[in-house]
Protein backbone atom coordinates (compact mmCIF):
# COMPACT_ATOMS: atom_id res chain seq x y z
CA UNK A 1 0.00 0.00 0.00
CA UNK A 2 1.18 3.54 -0.65
CA UNK A 3 0.35 7.16 0.02
CA UNK A 4 0.71 10.27 -2.14
CA UNK A 5 0.10 13.99 -1.75
CA UNK A 6 -0.65 16.26 -4.74
CA UNK A 7 -0.57 20.05 -5.08
CA UNK A 8 -2.15 21.81 -8.05
CA UNK A 9 -1.96 25.39 -9.30
CA UNK A 10 -5.00 27.54 -10.01
CA UNK A 11 -5.35 29.45 -13.26
CA UNK A 12 -6.30 32.82 -14.65
CA UNK A 13 -8.28 32.74 -17.88
CA UNK A 14 -7.53 35.93 -19.79
CA UNK A 15 -9.73 35.38 -22.83
CA UNK A 16 -11.10 33.02 -25.44
CA UNK A 17 -9.69 33.79 -28.87
CA UNK A 18 -12.16 32.80 -31.57
CA UNK A 19 -15.86 32.24 -31.03
CA UNK A 20 -16.63 32.94 -34.67
CA UNK A 21 -15.37 29.80 -36.41
CA UNK A 22 -14.88 31.23 -39.93
CA UNK A 23 -11.50 29.48 -40.33
CA UNK A 24 -12.83 26.11 -39.19
CA UNK A 25 -11.55 26.37 -35.62
CA UNK A 26 -13.15 27.77 -32.45
CA UNK A 27 -12.25 28.55 -28.87
CA UNK A 28 -8.53 29.05 -28.32
CA UNK A 29 -7.56 30.31 -24.88
CA UNK A 30 -5.03 32.61 -23.23
CA UNK A 31 -4.17 32.35 -19.54
CA UNK A 32 -1.61 31.53 -16.87
CA UNK A 33 -1.04 29.29 -13.89
CA UNK A 34 -0.96 30.69 -10.34
CA UNK A 35 0.90 29.59 -7.22
CA UNK A 36 -2.13 30.38 -5.05
CA UNK A 37 -4.86 29.59 -4.43
CA UNK A 38 -4.33 25.87 -4.88
CA UNK A 39 -5.63 22.41 -4.17
CA UNK A 40 -3.79 19.94 -1.94
CA UNK A 41 -5.07 16.42 -1.54
CA UNK A 42 -3.76 13.19 -0.11
CA UNK A 43 -4.59 9.70 -1.35
CA UNK A 44 -3.81 6.32 0.17
CA UNK A 45 -4.25 2.81 -1.22
CA UNK A 46 -6.63 0.56 0.68
CA UNK A 47 -7.66 -3.01 0.00
CA UNK A 48 -11.01 -2.12 -1.51
CA UNK A 49 -13.64 0.58 -1.78
CA UNK A 50 -13.59 4.37 -2.14
CA UNK A 51 -13.45 6.66 0.90
CA UNK A 52 -13.44 10.45 0.62
CA UNK A 53 -12.90 12.98 3.43
CA UNK A 54 -13.34 16.74 3.20
CA UNK A 55 -15.34 19.09 1.02
CA UNK A 56 -16.47 18.30 -2.53
CA UNK A 57 -16.85 14.62 -1.73
CA UNK A 58 -19.49 14.11 -4.42
CA UNK A 59 -17.30 15.59 -7.14
CA UNK A 60 -14.23 13.66 -5.97
CA UNK A 61 -16.16 10.39 -5.96
CA UNK A 62 -17.42 11.05 -9.49
CA UNK A 63 -13.91 11.73 -10.79
CA UNK A 64 -12.34 8.83 -8.89
CA UNK A 65 -14.89 6.38 -10.30
CA UNK A 66 -14.06 7.49 -13.85
CA UNK A 67 -10.34 6.92 -13.26
CA UNK A 68 -10.89 3.57 -11.56
CA UNK A 69 -13.12 2.37 -14.39
CA UNK A 70 -10.83 3.66 -17.16
CA UNK A 71 -7.85 1.69 -15.83
CA UNK A 72 -9.82 -1.23 -14.39
CA UNK A 73 -8.20 -0.73 -10.99
CA UNK A 74 -8.67 -3.35 -8.26
CA UNK A 75 -7.20 -1.58 -5.22
CA UNK A 76 -9.36 0.81 -3.23
CA UNK A 77 -8.41 4.40 -2.42
CA UNK A 78 -8.89 6.77 0.52
CA UNK A 79 -8.80 10.45 -0.55
CA UNK A 80 -8.54 13.45 1.80
CA UNK A 81 -9.02 16.98 0.48
CA UNK A 82 -6.64 19.08 2.59
CA UNK A 83 -6.87 22.46 0.86
CA UNK A 84 -9.22 23.91 -1.71
CA UNK A 85 -10.51 27.20 -3.05
CA UNK A 86 -13.93 28.35 -4.19
CA UNK A 87 -15.45 27.09 -7.41
CA UNK A 88 -17.16 29.27 -10.03
CA UNK A 89 -15.02 32.33 -9.26
CA UNK A 90 -12.96 32.27 -12.47
CA UNK A 91 -9.93 30.35 -11.19
CA UNK A 92 -10.57 26.89 -12.64
CA UNK A 93 -11.20 24.88 -9.49
CA UNK A 94 -13.04 21.99 -11.17
CA UNK A 95 -10.23 21.15 -13.58
CA UNK A 96 -7.50 21.36 -10.92
CA UNK A 97 -9.42 19.18 -8.46
CA UNK A 98 -10.22 16.60 -11.15
CA UNK A 99 -6.67 16.37 -12.47
CA UNK A 100 -5.26 16.29 -8.93
CA UNK A 101 -7.48 13.33 -8.05
CA UNK A 102 -6.56 11.62 -11.31
CA UNK A 103 -2.82 12.09 -10.77
CA UNK A 104 -3.03 10.79 -7.19
CA UNK A 105 -4.91 7.60 -8.11
CA UNK A 106 -2.80 6.77 -11.16
CA UNK A 107 0.46 7.39 -9.29
CA UNK A 108 -0.63 5.11 -6.46
CA UNK A 109 -1.18 2.38 -9.03
CA UNK A 110 2.11 2.90 -10.85
CA UNK A 111 0.41 4.27 -13.97
CA UNK A 112 2.20 7.02 -15.88
CA UNK A 113 -0.33 9.18 -17.73
CA UNK A 114 -0.30 12.70 -19.19
CA UNK A 115 -2.59 15.46 -17.88
CA UNK A 116 -4.16 15.57 -21.34
CA UNK A 117 -5.09 11.89 -21.14
CA UNK A 118 -6.47 12.38 -17.62
CA UNK A 119 -8.49 15.36 -18.85
CA UNK A 120 -10.10 13.22 -21.55
CA UNK A 121 -11.18 10.67 -18.93
CA UNK A 122 -12.62 13.23 -16.53
CA UNK A 123 -14.09 15.43 -19.32
CA UNK A 124 -12.14 18.66 -18.81
CA UNK A 125 -10.70 21.05 -21.42
CA UNK A 126 -13.59 20.84 -23.87
CA UNK A 127 -13.46 24.57 -24.66
CA UNK A 128 -10.41 26.18 -23.05
CA UNK A 129 -7.22 24.20 -22.56
CA UNK A 130 -5.66 26.65 -20.10
CA UNK A 131 -6.52 24.67 -16.96
CA UNK A 132 -5.14 21.40 -18.33
CA UNK A 133 -1.98 23.10 -19.62
CA UNK A 134 -1.54 24.95 -16.30
CA UNK A 135 -1.67 21.61 -14.48
CA UNK A 136 0.83 20.09 -16.91
CA UNK A 137 3.57 22.73 -16.99
CA UNK A 138 2.39 26.07 -15.59
CA UNK A 139 3.51 29.36 -17.11
CA UNK A 140 1.79 31.66 -19.60
CA UNK A 141 -0.24 29.67 -22.10
CA UNK A 142 -2.01 30.03 -25.45
CA UNK A 143 -3.98 27.10 -26.85
CA UNK A 144 -5.13 26.56 -30.42
CA UNK A 145 -8.78 25.66 -29.92
CA UNK A 146 -10.78 22.95 -31.66
CA UNK A 147 -11.75 22.07 -35.20
CA UNK A 148 -15.25 23.32 -35.95
CA UNK A 149 -18.01 22.13 -38.23
CA UNK A 150 -19.98 19.05 -39.19
CA UNK A 151 -18.11 15.90 -38.20
CA UNK A 152 -15.32 17.82 -36.46
CA UNK A 153 -14.35 18.18 -32.78
CA UNK A 154 -17.09 20.74 -32.13
CA UNK A 155 -20.26 21.48 -34.05
CA UNK A 156 -21.55 24.31 -31.87
CA UNK A 157 -20.39 26.96 -29.42
CA UNK A 158 -20.25 25.40 -25.96
CA UNK A 159 -18.48 25.98 -22.63
CA UNK A 160 -16.11 23.33 -21.30
CA UNK A 161 -18.74 22.04 -18.87
CA UNK A 162 -21.00 21.02 -21.78
CA UNK A 163 -18.39 19.99 -24.36
CA UNK A 164 -17.01 16.51 -24.99
CA UNK A 165 -14.18 17.76 -27.19
CA UNK A 166 -10.62 16.76 -26.17
CA UNK A 167 -8.26 19.33 -24.64
CA UNK A 168 -6.90 21.62 -27.38
CA UNK A 169 -3.23 21.80 -28.39
CA UNK A 170 -0.91 24.26 -26.65
CA UNK A 171 0.62 26.55 -29.28
CA UNK A 172 2.65 28.74 -26.92
CA UNK A 173 3.91 28.19 -23.37
CA UNK A 174 6.20 30.85 -21.88
CA UNK A 175 7.90 31.26 -18.53
CA UNK A 176 6.37 34.31 -16.85
CA UNK A 177 8.71 36.94 -15.34
CA UNK A 178 9.60 35.69 -11.85
CA UNK A 179 9.62 39.16 -10.31
CA UNK A 180 6.09 40.07 -11.41
CA UNK A 181 3.31 39.72 -8.83
CA UNK A 182 -0.38 39.08 -9.36
CA UNK A 183 -3.04 40.80 -7.24
CA UNK A 184 -6.35 38.90 -7.16
CA UNK A 185 -9.57 40.49 -5.96
CA UNK A 186 -12.56 38.17 -5.64
CA UNK A 187 -15.69 40.02 -4.52
CA UNK A 188 -18.74 38.11 -3.42
CA UNK A 189 -21.12 37.95 -6.37
CA UNK A 190 -24.86 37.39 -6.29
CA UNK A 191 -24.63 35.64 -9.67
CA UNK A 192 -22.02 33.08 -10.69
CA UNK A 193 -21.96 31.83 -14.25
CA UNK A 194 -21.96 28.06 -14.67
CA UNK A 195 -24.14 25.17 -15.81
CA UNK A 196 -27.15 25.81 -18.03
CA UNK A 197 -26.77 29.60 -17.72
CA UNK A 198 -23.26 29.37 -19.18
CA UNK A 199 -24.53 27.23 -22.08
CA UNK A 200 -27.28 29.80 -22.71
CA UNK A 201 -24.75 32.64 -22.90
CA UNK A 202 -22.61 30.86 -25.48
CA UNK A 203 -25.71 30.24 -27.57
CA UNK A 204 -26.92 33.85 -27.24
CA UNK A 205 -23.67 35.73 -27.95
CA UNK A 206 -21.92 33.48 -30.50
CA UNK A 207 -20.72 33.79 -33.16
CA UNK A 208 -18.61 36.81 -32.24
CA UNK A 209 -18.08 39.24 -35.17
CA UNK A 210 -14.99 38.23 -37.15
CA UNK A 211 -13.59 41.79 -36.98
CA UNK A 212 -13.36 41.52 -33.19
CA UNK A 213 -11.68 38.11 -33.40
CA UNK A 214 -9.09 39.56 -35.78
CA UNK A 215 -8.44 42.57 -33.54
CA UNK A 216 -8.07 40.33 -30.50
CA UNK A 217 -5.70 37.93 -32.28
CA UNK A 218 -3.58 40.85 -33.48
CA UNK A 219 -3.43 42.27 -29.95
CA UNK A 220 -2.36 38.95 -28.44
CA UNK A 221 0.23 38.11 -31.08
CA UNK A 222 1.81 41.55 -31.42
CA UNK A 223 1.43 43.03 -27.93
CA UNK A 224 0.57 40.57 -25.16
CA UNK A 225 2.95 37.72 -26.06
CA UNK A 226 5.95 39.98 -26.79
CA UNK A 227 5.40 41.80 -23.50
CA UNK A 228 5.80 38.53 -21.58
CA UNK A 229 8.96 37.57 -23.49
CA UNK A 230 10.52 41.03 -23.10
CA UNK A 231 9.31 41.62 -19.54
CA UNK A 232 7.50 44.84 -20.46
CA UNK A 233 4.90 45.32 -17.73
CA UNK A 234 3.43 48.48 -19.26
CA UNK A 235 2.75 46.77 -22.59
CA UNK A 236 1.32 43.78 -20.75
CA UNK A 237 -1.08 45.92 -18.74
CA UNK A 238 -2.21 47.88 -21.80
CA UNK A 239 -2.92 44.62 -23.62
CA UNK A 240 -4.97 43.27 -20.69
CA UNK A 241 -7.01 46.49 -20.57
CA UNK A 242 -7.70 46.35 -24.32
CA UNK A 243 -8.76 42.68 -24.16
CA UNK A 244 -11.62 43.57 -21.79
CA UNK A 245 -13.28 45.50 -24.64
CA UNK A 246 -13.11 42.79 -27.31
CA UNK A 247 -14.91 39.61 -28.31
CA UNK A 248 -16.45 37.25 -25.79
CA UNK A 249 -14.54 38.95 -22.96
CA UNK A 250 -16.47 42.17 -23.55
CA UNK A 251 -19.67 40.24 -22.90
CA UNK A 252 -18.21 38.57 -19.78
CA UNK A 253 -17.26 41.96 -18.35
CA UNK A 254 -20.66 43.39 -19.25
CA UNK A 255 -22.41 40.71 -17.19
CA UNK A 256 -20.66 41.75 -13.98
CA UNK A 257 -22.42 43.63 -11.21
CA UNK A 258 -21.86 47.34 -10.68
CA UNK A 259 -19.81 46.46 -7.59
CA UNK A 260 -17.37 44.37 -9.64
CA UNK A 261 -17.09 47.06 -12.33
CA UNK A 262 -16.51 49.73 -9.67
CA UNK A 263 -13.79 47.59 -8.09
CA UNK A 264 -12.13 47.28 -11.49
CA UNK A 265 -12.01 51.09 -11.75
CA UNK A 266 -10.70 51.46 -8.20
CA UNK A 267 -7.77 49.15 -8.99
CA UNK A 268 -6.95 51.09 -12.16
CA UNK A 269 -7.09 54.39 -10.28
CA UNK A 270 -4.70 52.95 -7.68
CA UNK A 271 -2.04 52.50 -10.37
CA UNK A 272 -2.68 49.06 -11.85
CA UNK A 273 -1.09 48.69 -15.27
CA UNK A 274 -4.23 46.95 -16.46
CA UNK A 275 -7.09 45.07 -14.78
CA UNK A 276 -8.73 41.98 -16.22
CA UNK A 277 -11.63 39.68 -15.42
CA UNK A 278 -10.70 36.00 -15.19
CA UNK A 279 -13.13 33.85 -17.19
CA UNK A 280 -16.71 34.76 -16.18
CA UNK A 281 -15.43 36.25 -12.93
CA UNK A 282 -16.02 37.63 -10.44
CA UNK A 283 -12.26 37.44 -9.82
CA UNK A 284 -10.33 40.47 -11.04
CA UNK A 285 -6.56 40.51 -11.50
CA UNK A 286 -3.71 42.85 -12.19
CA UNK A 287 0.00 42.16 -12.67
CA UNK A 288 2.59 44.46 -11.07
CA UNK A 289 6.38 44.54 -10.95
CA UNK A 290 7.11 45.40 -7.31
CA UNK A 291 5.85 44.63 -3.82
CA UNK A 292 5.10 48.27 -2.98
CA UNK A 293 2.62 48.61 -5.84
CA UNK A 294 1.13 45.20 -5.05
CA UNK A 295 0.48 46.28 -1.44
CA UNK A 296 -1.10 49.58 -2.52
CA UNK A 297 -3.47 47.94 -4.99
CA UNK A 298 -4.27 45.10 -2.59
CA UNK A 299 -5.11 47.64 0.13
CA UNK A 300 -7.39 49.67 -2.13
CA UNK A 301 -9.06 46.54 -3.50
CA UNK A 302 -9.49 45.23 0.04
CA UNK A 303 -11.14 48.46 1.14
CA UNK A 304 -13.55 48.15 -1.78
CA UNK A 305 -14.29 44.50 -1.10
CA UNK A 306 -14.96 45.21 2.58
CA UNK A 307 -18.26 46.80 1.53
CA UNK A 308 -19.51 43.69 -0.31
CA UNK A 309 -17.38 40.85 1.07
CA UNK A 310 -14.75 38.79 -0.66
CA UNK A 311 -11.02 38.20 -0.65
CA UNK A 312 -7.81 39.82 -1.89
CA UNK A 313 -4.66 37.78 -2.47
CA UNK A 314 -1.17 38.61 -3.74
CA UNK A 315 0.44 35.69 -5.53
CA UNK A 316 2.73 34.85 -8.47
CA UNK A 317 2.48 33.01 -11.74
CA UNK A 318 3.57 29.41 -11.30
CA UNK A 319 6.06 28.34 -13.95
CA UNK A 320 5.54 24.65 -13.28
CA UNK A 321 2.48 22.46 -13.07
CA UNK A 322 0.84 20.22 -10.52
CA UNK A 323 3.25 18.16 -8.47
CA UNK A 324 3.58 15.14 -6.23
CA UNK A 325 4.67 16.35 -2.80
CA UNK A 326 5.38 12.82 -1.66
CA UNK A 327 4.94 9.47 -3.37
CA UNK A 328 5.41 5.78 -2.79
CA UNK A 329 4.60 3.06 -5.25
CA UNK A 330 1.51 1.05 -4.50
CA UNK A 331 2.33 -2.54 -3.68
Amino acid sequence: MGKVKVRTPSRLHITLLDLNGELGRVDGGVGMALEEPNVILEAESIESGLIVEGDCSGRIIEVAKKIIEAYNLRNGVHIRLLRRYEEHIGLGFGTQLSLGVGLAITDLNGIHVTPRDLAKIVCRGGTSGIGVAAFKAGGFIVDGGHTFGLGRQKQSFLPSSASKAPPPPVISRLDFPEDWLVVLATPKASQRVHGSFEVELFSKYCPIPIEEVRSLSHLILMKLLPSVVEGDITEFGEAISSIQKLGFKRMEVGLQSDEVKDLMKVMVDAGAYGVGLSSFGPTLYTVVDNEKKAKIIAKVAGDGIDKIGGRVLVTKVRNKGGELLSSTEAR
